[in-house]
């Protein structure tokens, strides 16, 4: 049996009166484009299929001539004030351009940020020495340094035991490590540094610390400045100085990347450390498009980041970074590019990528992506077969969605694709009920793959391991990471939790996540059909104060549009977010613990200072408040039918502690146009990729007296937004997959394409 809507608590619209638009939803996988916003509000796009600037090239203008959408030009930074509260960290923007720079360059932020706190003379010689990089120049002795030394070894020599001479000589002759038959000693000349540069006397301690700070921030760490406490200090304050930090104690996030050290240093020169490009893919999800990536490239999936997940059938482009190691943007382009082409990579140039996967757009980063880093996605959707009573009703219902919203249900996808939902695996988990989990891990689904149905009747009817193993796609992990414990244990398998602790965690937290979802969908629901969706009431709960980076977001920030891959896991560390601050150290951002947003209750007074976008509702969770009145009451009948104490959501087992958090019950597009067109062929496309356009394929042409009719909406979402869950509003039908294919094939234009093939088969070519 193939699941529904209903099992998953999605139930109700905002516009209910409104008839329903009968439509087909992704007929065509460019009926479905999706475009990642990123942090500076762009949408992102495939920008050029050409190889990068080389490295070397990029190198010697000392700059990255960025390629992607996204980039910008860096706001100057700001001067120090003389109130330490005043005073602007320096911080990095990770999502614009950077400049790559050989060597030690001084910029004029070194000057802009320090000129307030340094005389000119002083900050000629933080100039200087800086310039000169981590290793003193090389100055000579005319030998004597040399003649010191060799006196000194030969006073050693002497007193040495004779076993130990033999050993210090071999070796020395032709040959032999000692080079050419004579021991030409140290090179001469003095190497310790000893540079430093100490500053004018500082009175103010607050302007010391300001100094301090700037320091380690503008140098990453390479330079370090302590407080003088010899006697040059005098009555008008203390003098700072300002030196190269010792090879073995470099601080930072490019701790050797700046200074000639092995350590985490890049191999190609000084370039930043990542590399990011964009990445189209057509008909996978997200994480199957990175391990494809990541087994081309050699790289482990784990180097790979991406701000957000995106849906799987469909068109969609994402920005992703590389953790580069030693590869260049030209390597990264040409590894790629080989797996389009069979000849040169170059001809890549001129044919879709492979396996429905194209990265282009190449530069170099100073930091990852994360999830989070986005501000939502841009969609491209058409609607074909559209049947409606009249374009005032389409004028209706786009209206509705425009201004009124749509109910911010999580989409299918977060269930799965499978008859046996997640959340119910979920449910299992959460009641610690681990074989029951194992169960309906293991369990036979409707609809799957042969291969995979034989591999779990090995296991389900036969018992036979090492042929379900065998059979087994490696795709499925949960499945295989459970038997194969099972093997481990000799076909034991009464240890059921341990074989679940075998799964990747971050799939683990998928089933329980999905549990939460559907148990807000759910409760949403109940809240929909008791006060409608059109203004706040007594009992909801909504946000006392704007949360930092709202919690929806932290929280939910996995979901773009209905990701159907687990991805990295949004709730790892849940009692820890990131703070955008970065770290005096100049390291990675520093966590900061989670504090629960300020919520209130709302109250008959509360009503007219909120409107229904700002209602949210909790997922269940530690440290989440229920809404009140005769809801809240509901919500929490809703957890104890099934098994769970809605006021403890503790468990012994750490990974499956329910974390909380909060999520609107609306949401309202950020940008909405539609447009009606006409076609004929089913097969004709109506919209078109950004790959398809770089390669000068023929543009989708509507026809203005189509038999058919098609609806193309433009539509922007914020994060955790669902686009299944806006059309769904239009349609008012079924979204999941199984029932959109089934319309798909009884739809009137695939009819009528049915009725011309049989037509041109009928006509005999030899007729005449």
């Amino acid at each position: 049996m193939q699941m529904l809507e209903t099992d998953v608590g999605i139930s109700e619209y905002v516009g209910r009166d409104i008839p329903p638009i009968q439509a087909v939803i992704k007929q065509r996988f460019t009926d479905f484009l999706v475009f990642e916003i990123d942090q500076n509000d762009r949408a992102v796009h495939l920008k050029s299929l050409a190889p990068p600037e080389p490295s070397s090239v990029l190198g010697a203008s000392n700059s990255v001539a960025s390629q992607e959408s996204t980039s910008h030009t860096p706001q100057p930074q700001a001067k120090p004030s003389s109130d330490p509260a005043l005073v602007p960290e320096v911080t990095e923007d990770v999502s614009a351009p950077i400049e790559v720079q050989e060597g030690y360059v001084w910029s004029k932020a070194h000057t802009t940020v320090l000129e307030e706190f340094l005389s000119p003379p002083v900050m000629d010689k933080l100039k200087q020495m800086y310039e000169e990089g981590p290793e003193p120049p090389f100055v000579s002795d005319s030998g004597w340094g040399g003649r010191q030394a060799k006196q000194e070894e030969s006073e050693v020599v002497e007193e040495a035991p004779a076993e130990a001479t033999s050993k210090r000589g071999r070796g020395k002759g032709r040959g032999g490590r000692g080079g050419h038959g004579r021991d030409r000693g140290p090179r001469t000349g003095k190497r310790e540094d000893d540079r430093k540069v100490v500053t004018e006397p500082i009175a103010d301690k607050a302007v010391r610390t300001e100094l301090h700070k700037a320091i380690r921030q503008l140098f990453k760490g390479n330079l370090d400045s302590e407080t003088e406490t010899t006697p040059k200090n005098d009555d008008d304050g203390s003098r700072i100085s300002i030196g190269w930090v010792s090879s073995g104690g470099r601080r930072g996030a490019y701790r050797g990347l700046c200074t000639g050290s092995r350590g985490n240093r890049p191999s190609r020169g000084n370039f930043p450390p990542y590399i990011h490009f964009t990445l189209q893919k057509t008909n996978r999800d997200t994480h199957d498009a990175l391990s494809y990536i990541a087994r081309f490239l050699h790289a482990n999936v784990k180097d790979l980041g991406v701000a957000g997940t995106k849906d799987k059938r469909g068109v969609t482009v994402q920005r992703v970074s590389l953790k580069r190691g030693s590869r260049a943007v030209e390597d990264v382009w040409r590894i790629a590019s080989s797996q389009n082409s069979r000849n040169h990579p170059e001809d890549s140039t001129m044919r879709r990528g492979d396996h429905g996967v194209r990265i282009a757009d190449f530069n170099y980063r100073k930091a990852p992506l994360e999830l989070g880093m986005l501000k939502g996605n841009q969609f491209v959707i058409t609607l074909r077969n559209v049947q409606i009573e009249s374009m005032e009703t389409l004028e209706r219902a786009m209206s509705t969605i425009k201004y009124d919203g749509f109910i911010n249900y999580y989409g299918m996808q977060r269930f799965g694709t499978a008859s046996i939902p997640t959340h119910l695996i979920g449910l299992a988990l959460l009641q610690s009920d681990w074989h029951k989990a194992v169960s309906l891990i293991l369990q036979l689904r409707h609809g799957e793959h042969p291969e995979v149905c034989a591999a779990r009747k090995a296991w389900l009817d036969e018992r036979d391991l090492e042929k379900a193993l065998q059979l087994m796609p490696r795709r499925l992990v949960a499945e295989r990471a459970v038997l194969e414990s099972y093997k481990k244990q000799r076909g034991d398998t009464r240890n059921a939790m341990g074989a679940l602790s075998t799964i990747p965690r971050n799939l683990r937290l998928m089933y329980i996540h999905a549990y939460q979802s559907y148990v807000w969908n759910a409760i949403v629901s109940e809240r929909i059909k008791m006060c409608g969706a059109g203004s706040p009431v007594v009992g909801d709960l909504v946000y006392e104060e704007p949360p930092k980076k709202t919690q929806e977001e932290a929280i939910n920030q996995e979901e773009d549009e209905g990701a159907d891959d687990p991805g990295p896991d949004p709730f790892d560390d849940r009692l820890m977010v990131v703070s955008l601050d970065e770290d005096v150290s100049g390291g990675r951002p520093a966590k900061k613990p989670w504090v629960p947003p300020k919520v209130k209750t709302l109250t008959e007074e509360d009503l007219a200072k909120y409107t229904i976008f700002d209602v949210i509702m909790p997922l269940p969770g530690i440290d989440v408040a229920f809404p009140g009145g005769i809801l809240g009451d509901r919500y929490r009948q809703f957890l104890t039918a099934d098994g769970l104490d809605p006021n403890n959501f503790h468990r012994k087992q750490k990974d499956y502690c329910l974390g909380g958090s909060y999520r609107h019950i609306l949401h309202l597009p950020r940008e909405l146009s539609w447009s009606v067109l006409r076609y004929t062929d089913p097969d004709v496309p109506l919209a078109q990729a950004d790959e398809d356009k770089l390669l000068g394929f023929d543009p989708p042409a509507a026809v203005e007296d189509g038999k058919f009719m098609a609806l193309q909406i433009n539509l922007s979402l914020g994060t955790a937004a669902y686009a299944t869950m806006a059309l769904r509003e239009v349609t008012k039908t079924e979204t999941s997959s199984h029932y959109q294919s089934a319309l798909t094939q009884a739809s009137e234009d695939q009819k009528f394409k049915k009725l011309v093939e049989s037509a041109s088969m009928d006509v005999d070519p030899s007729a005449d």
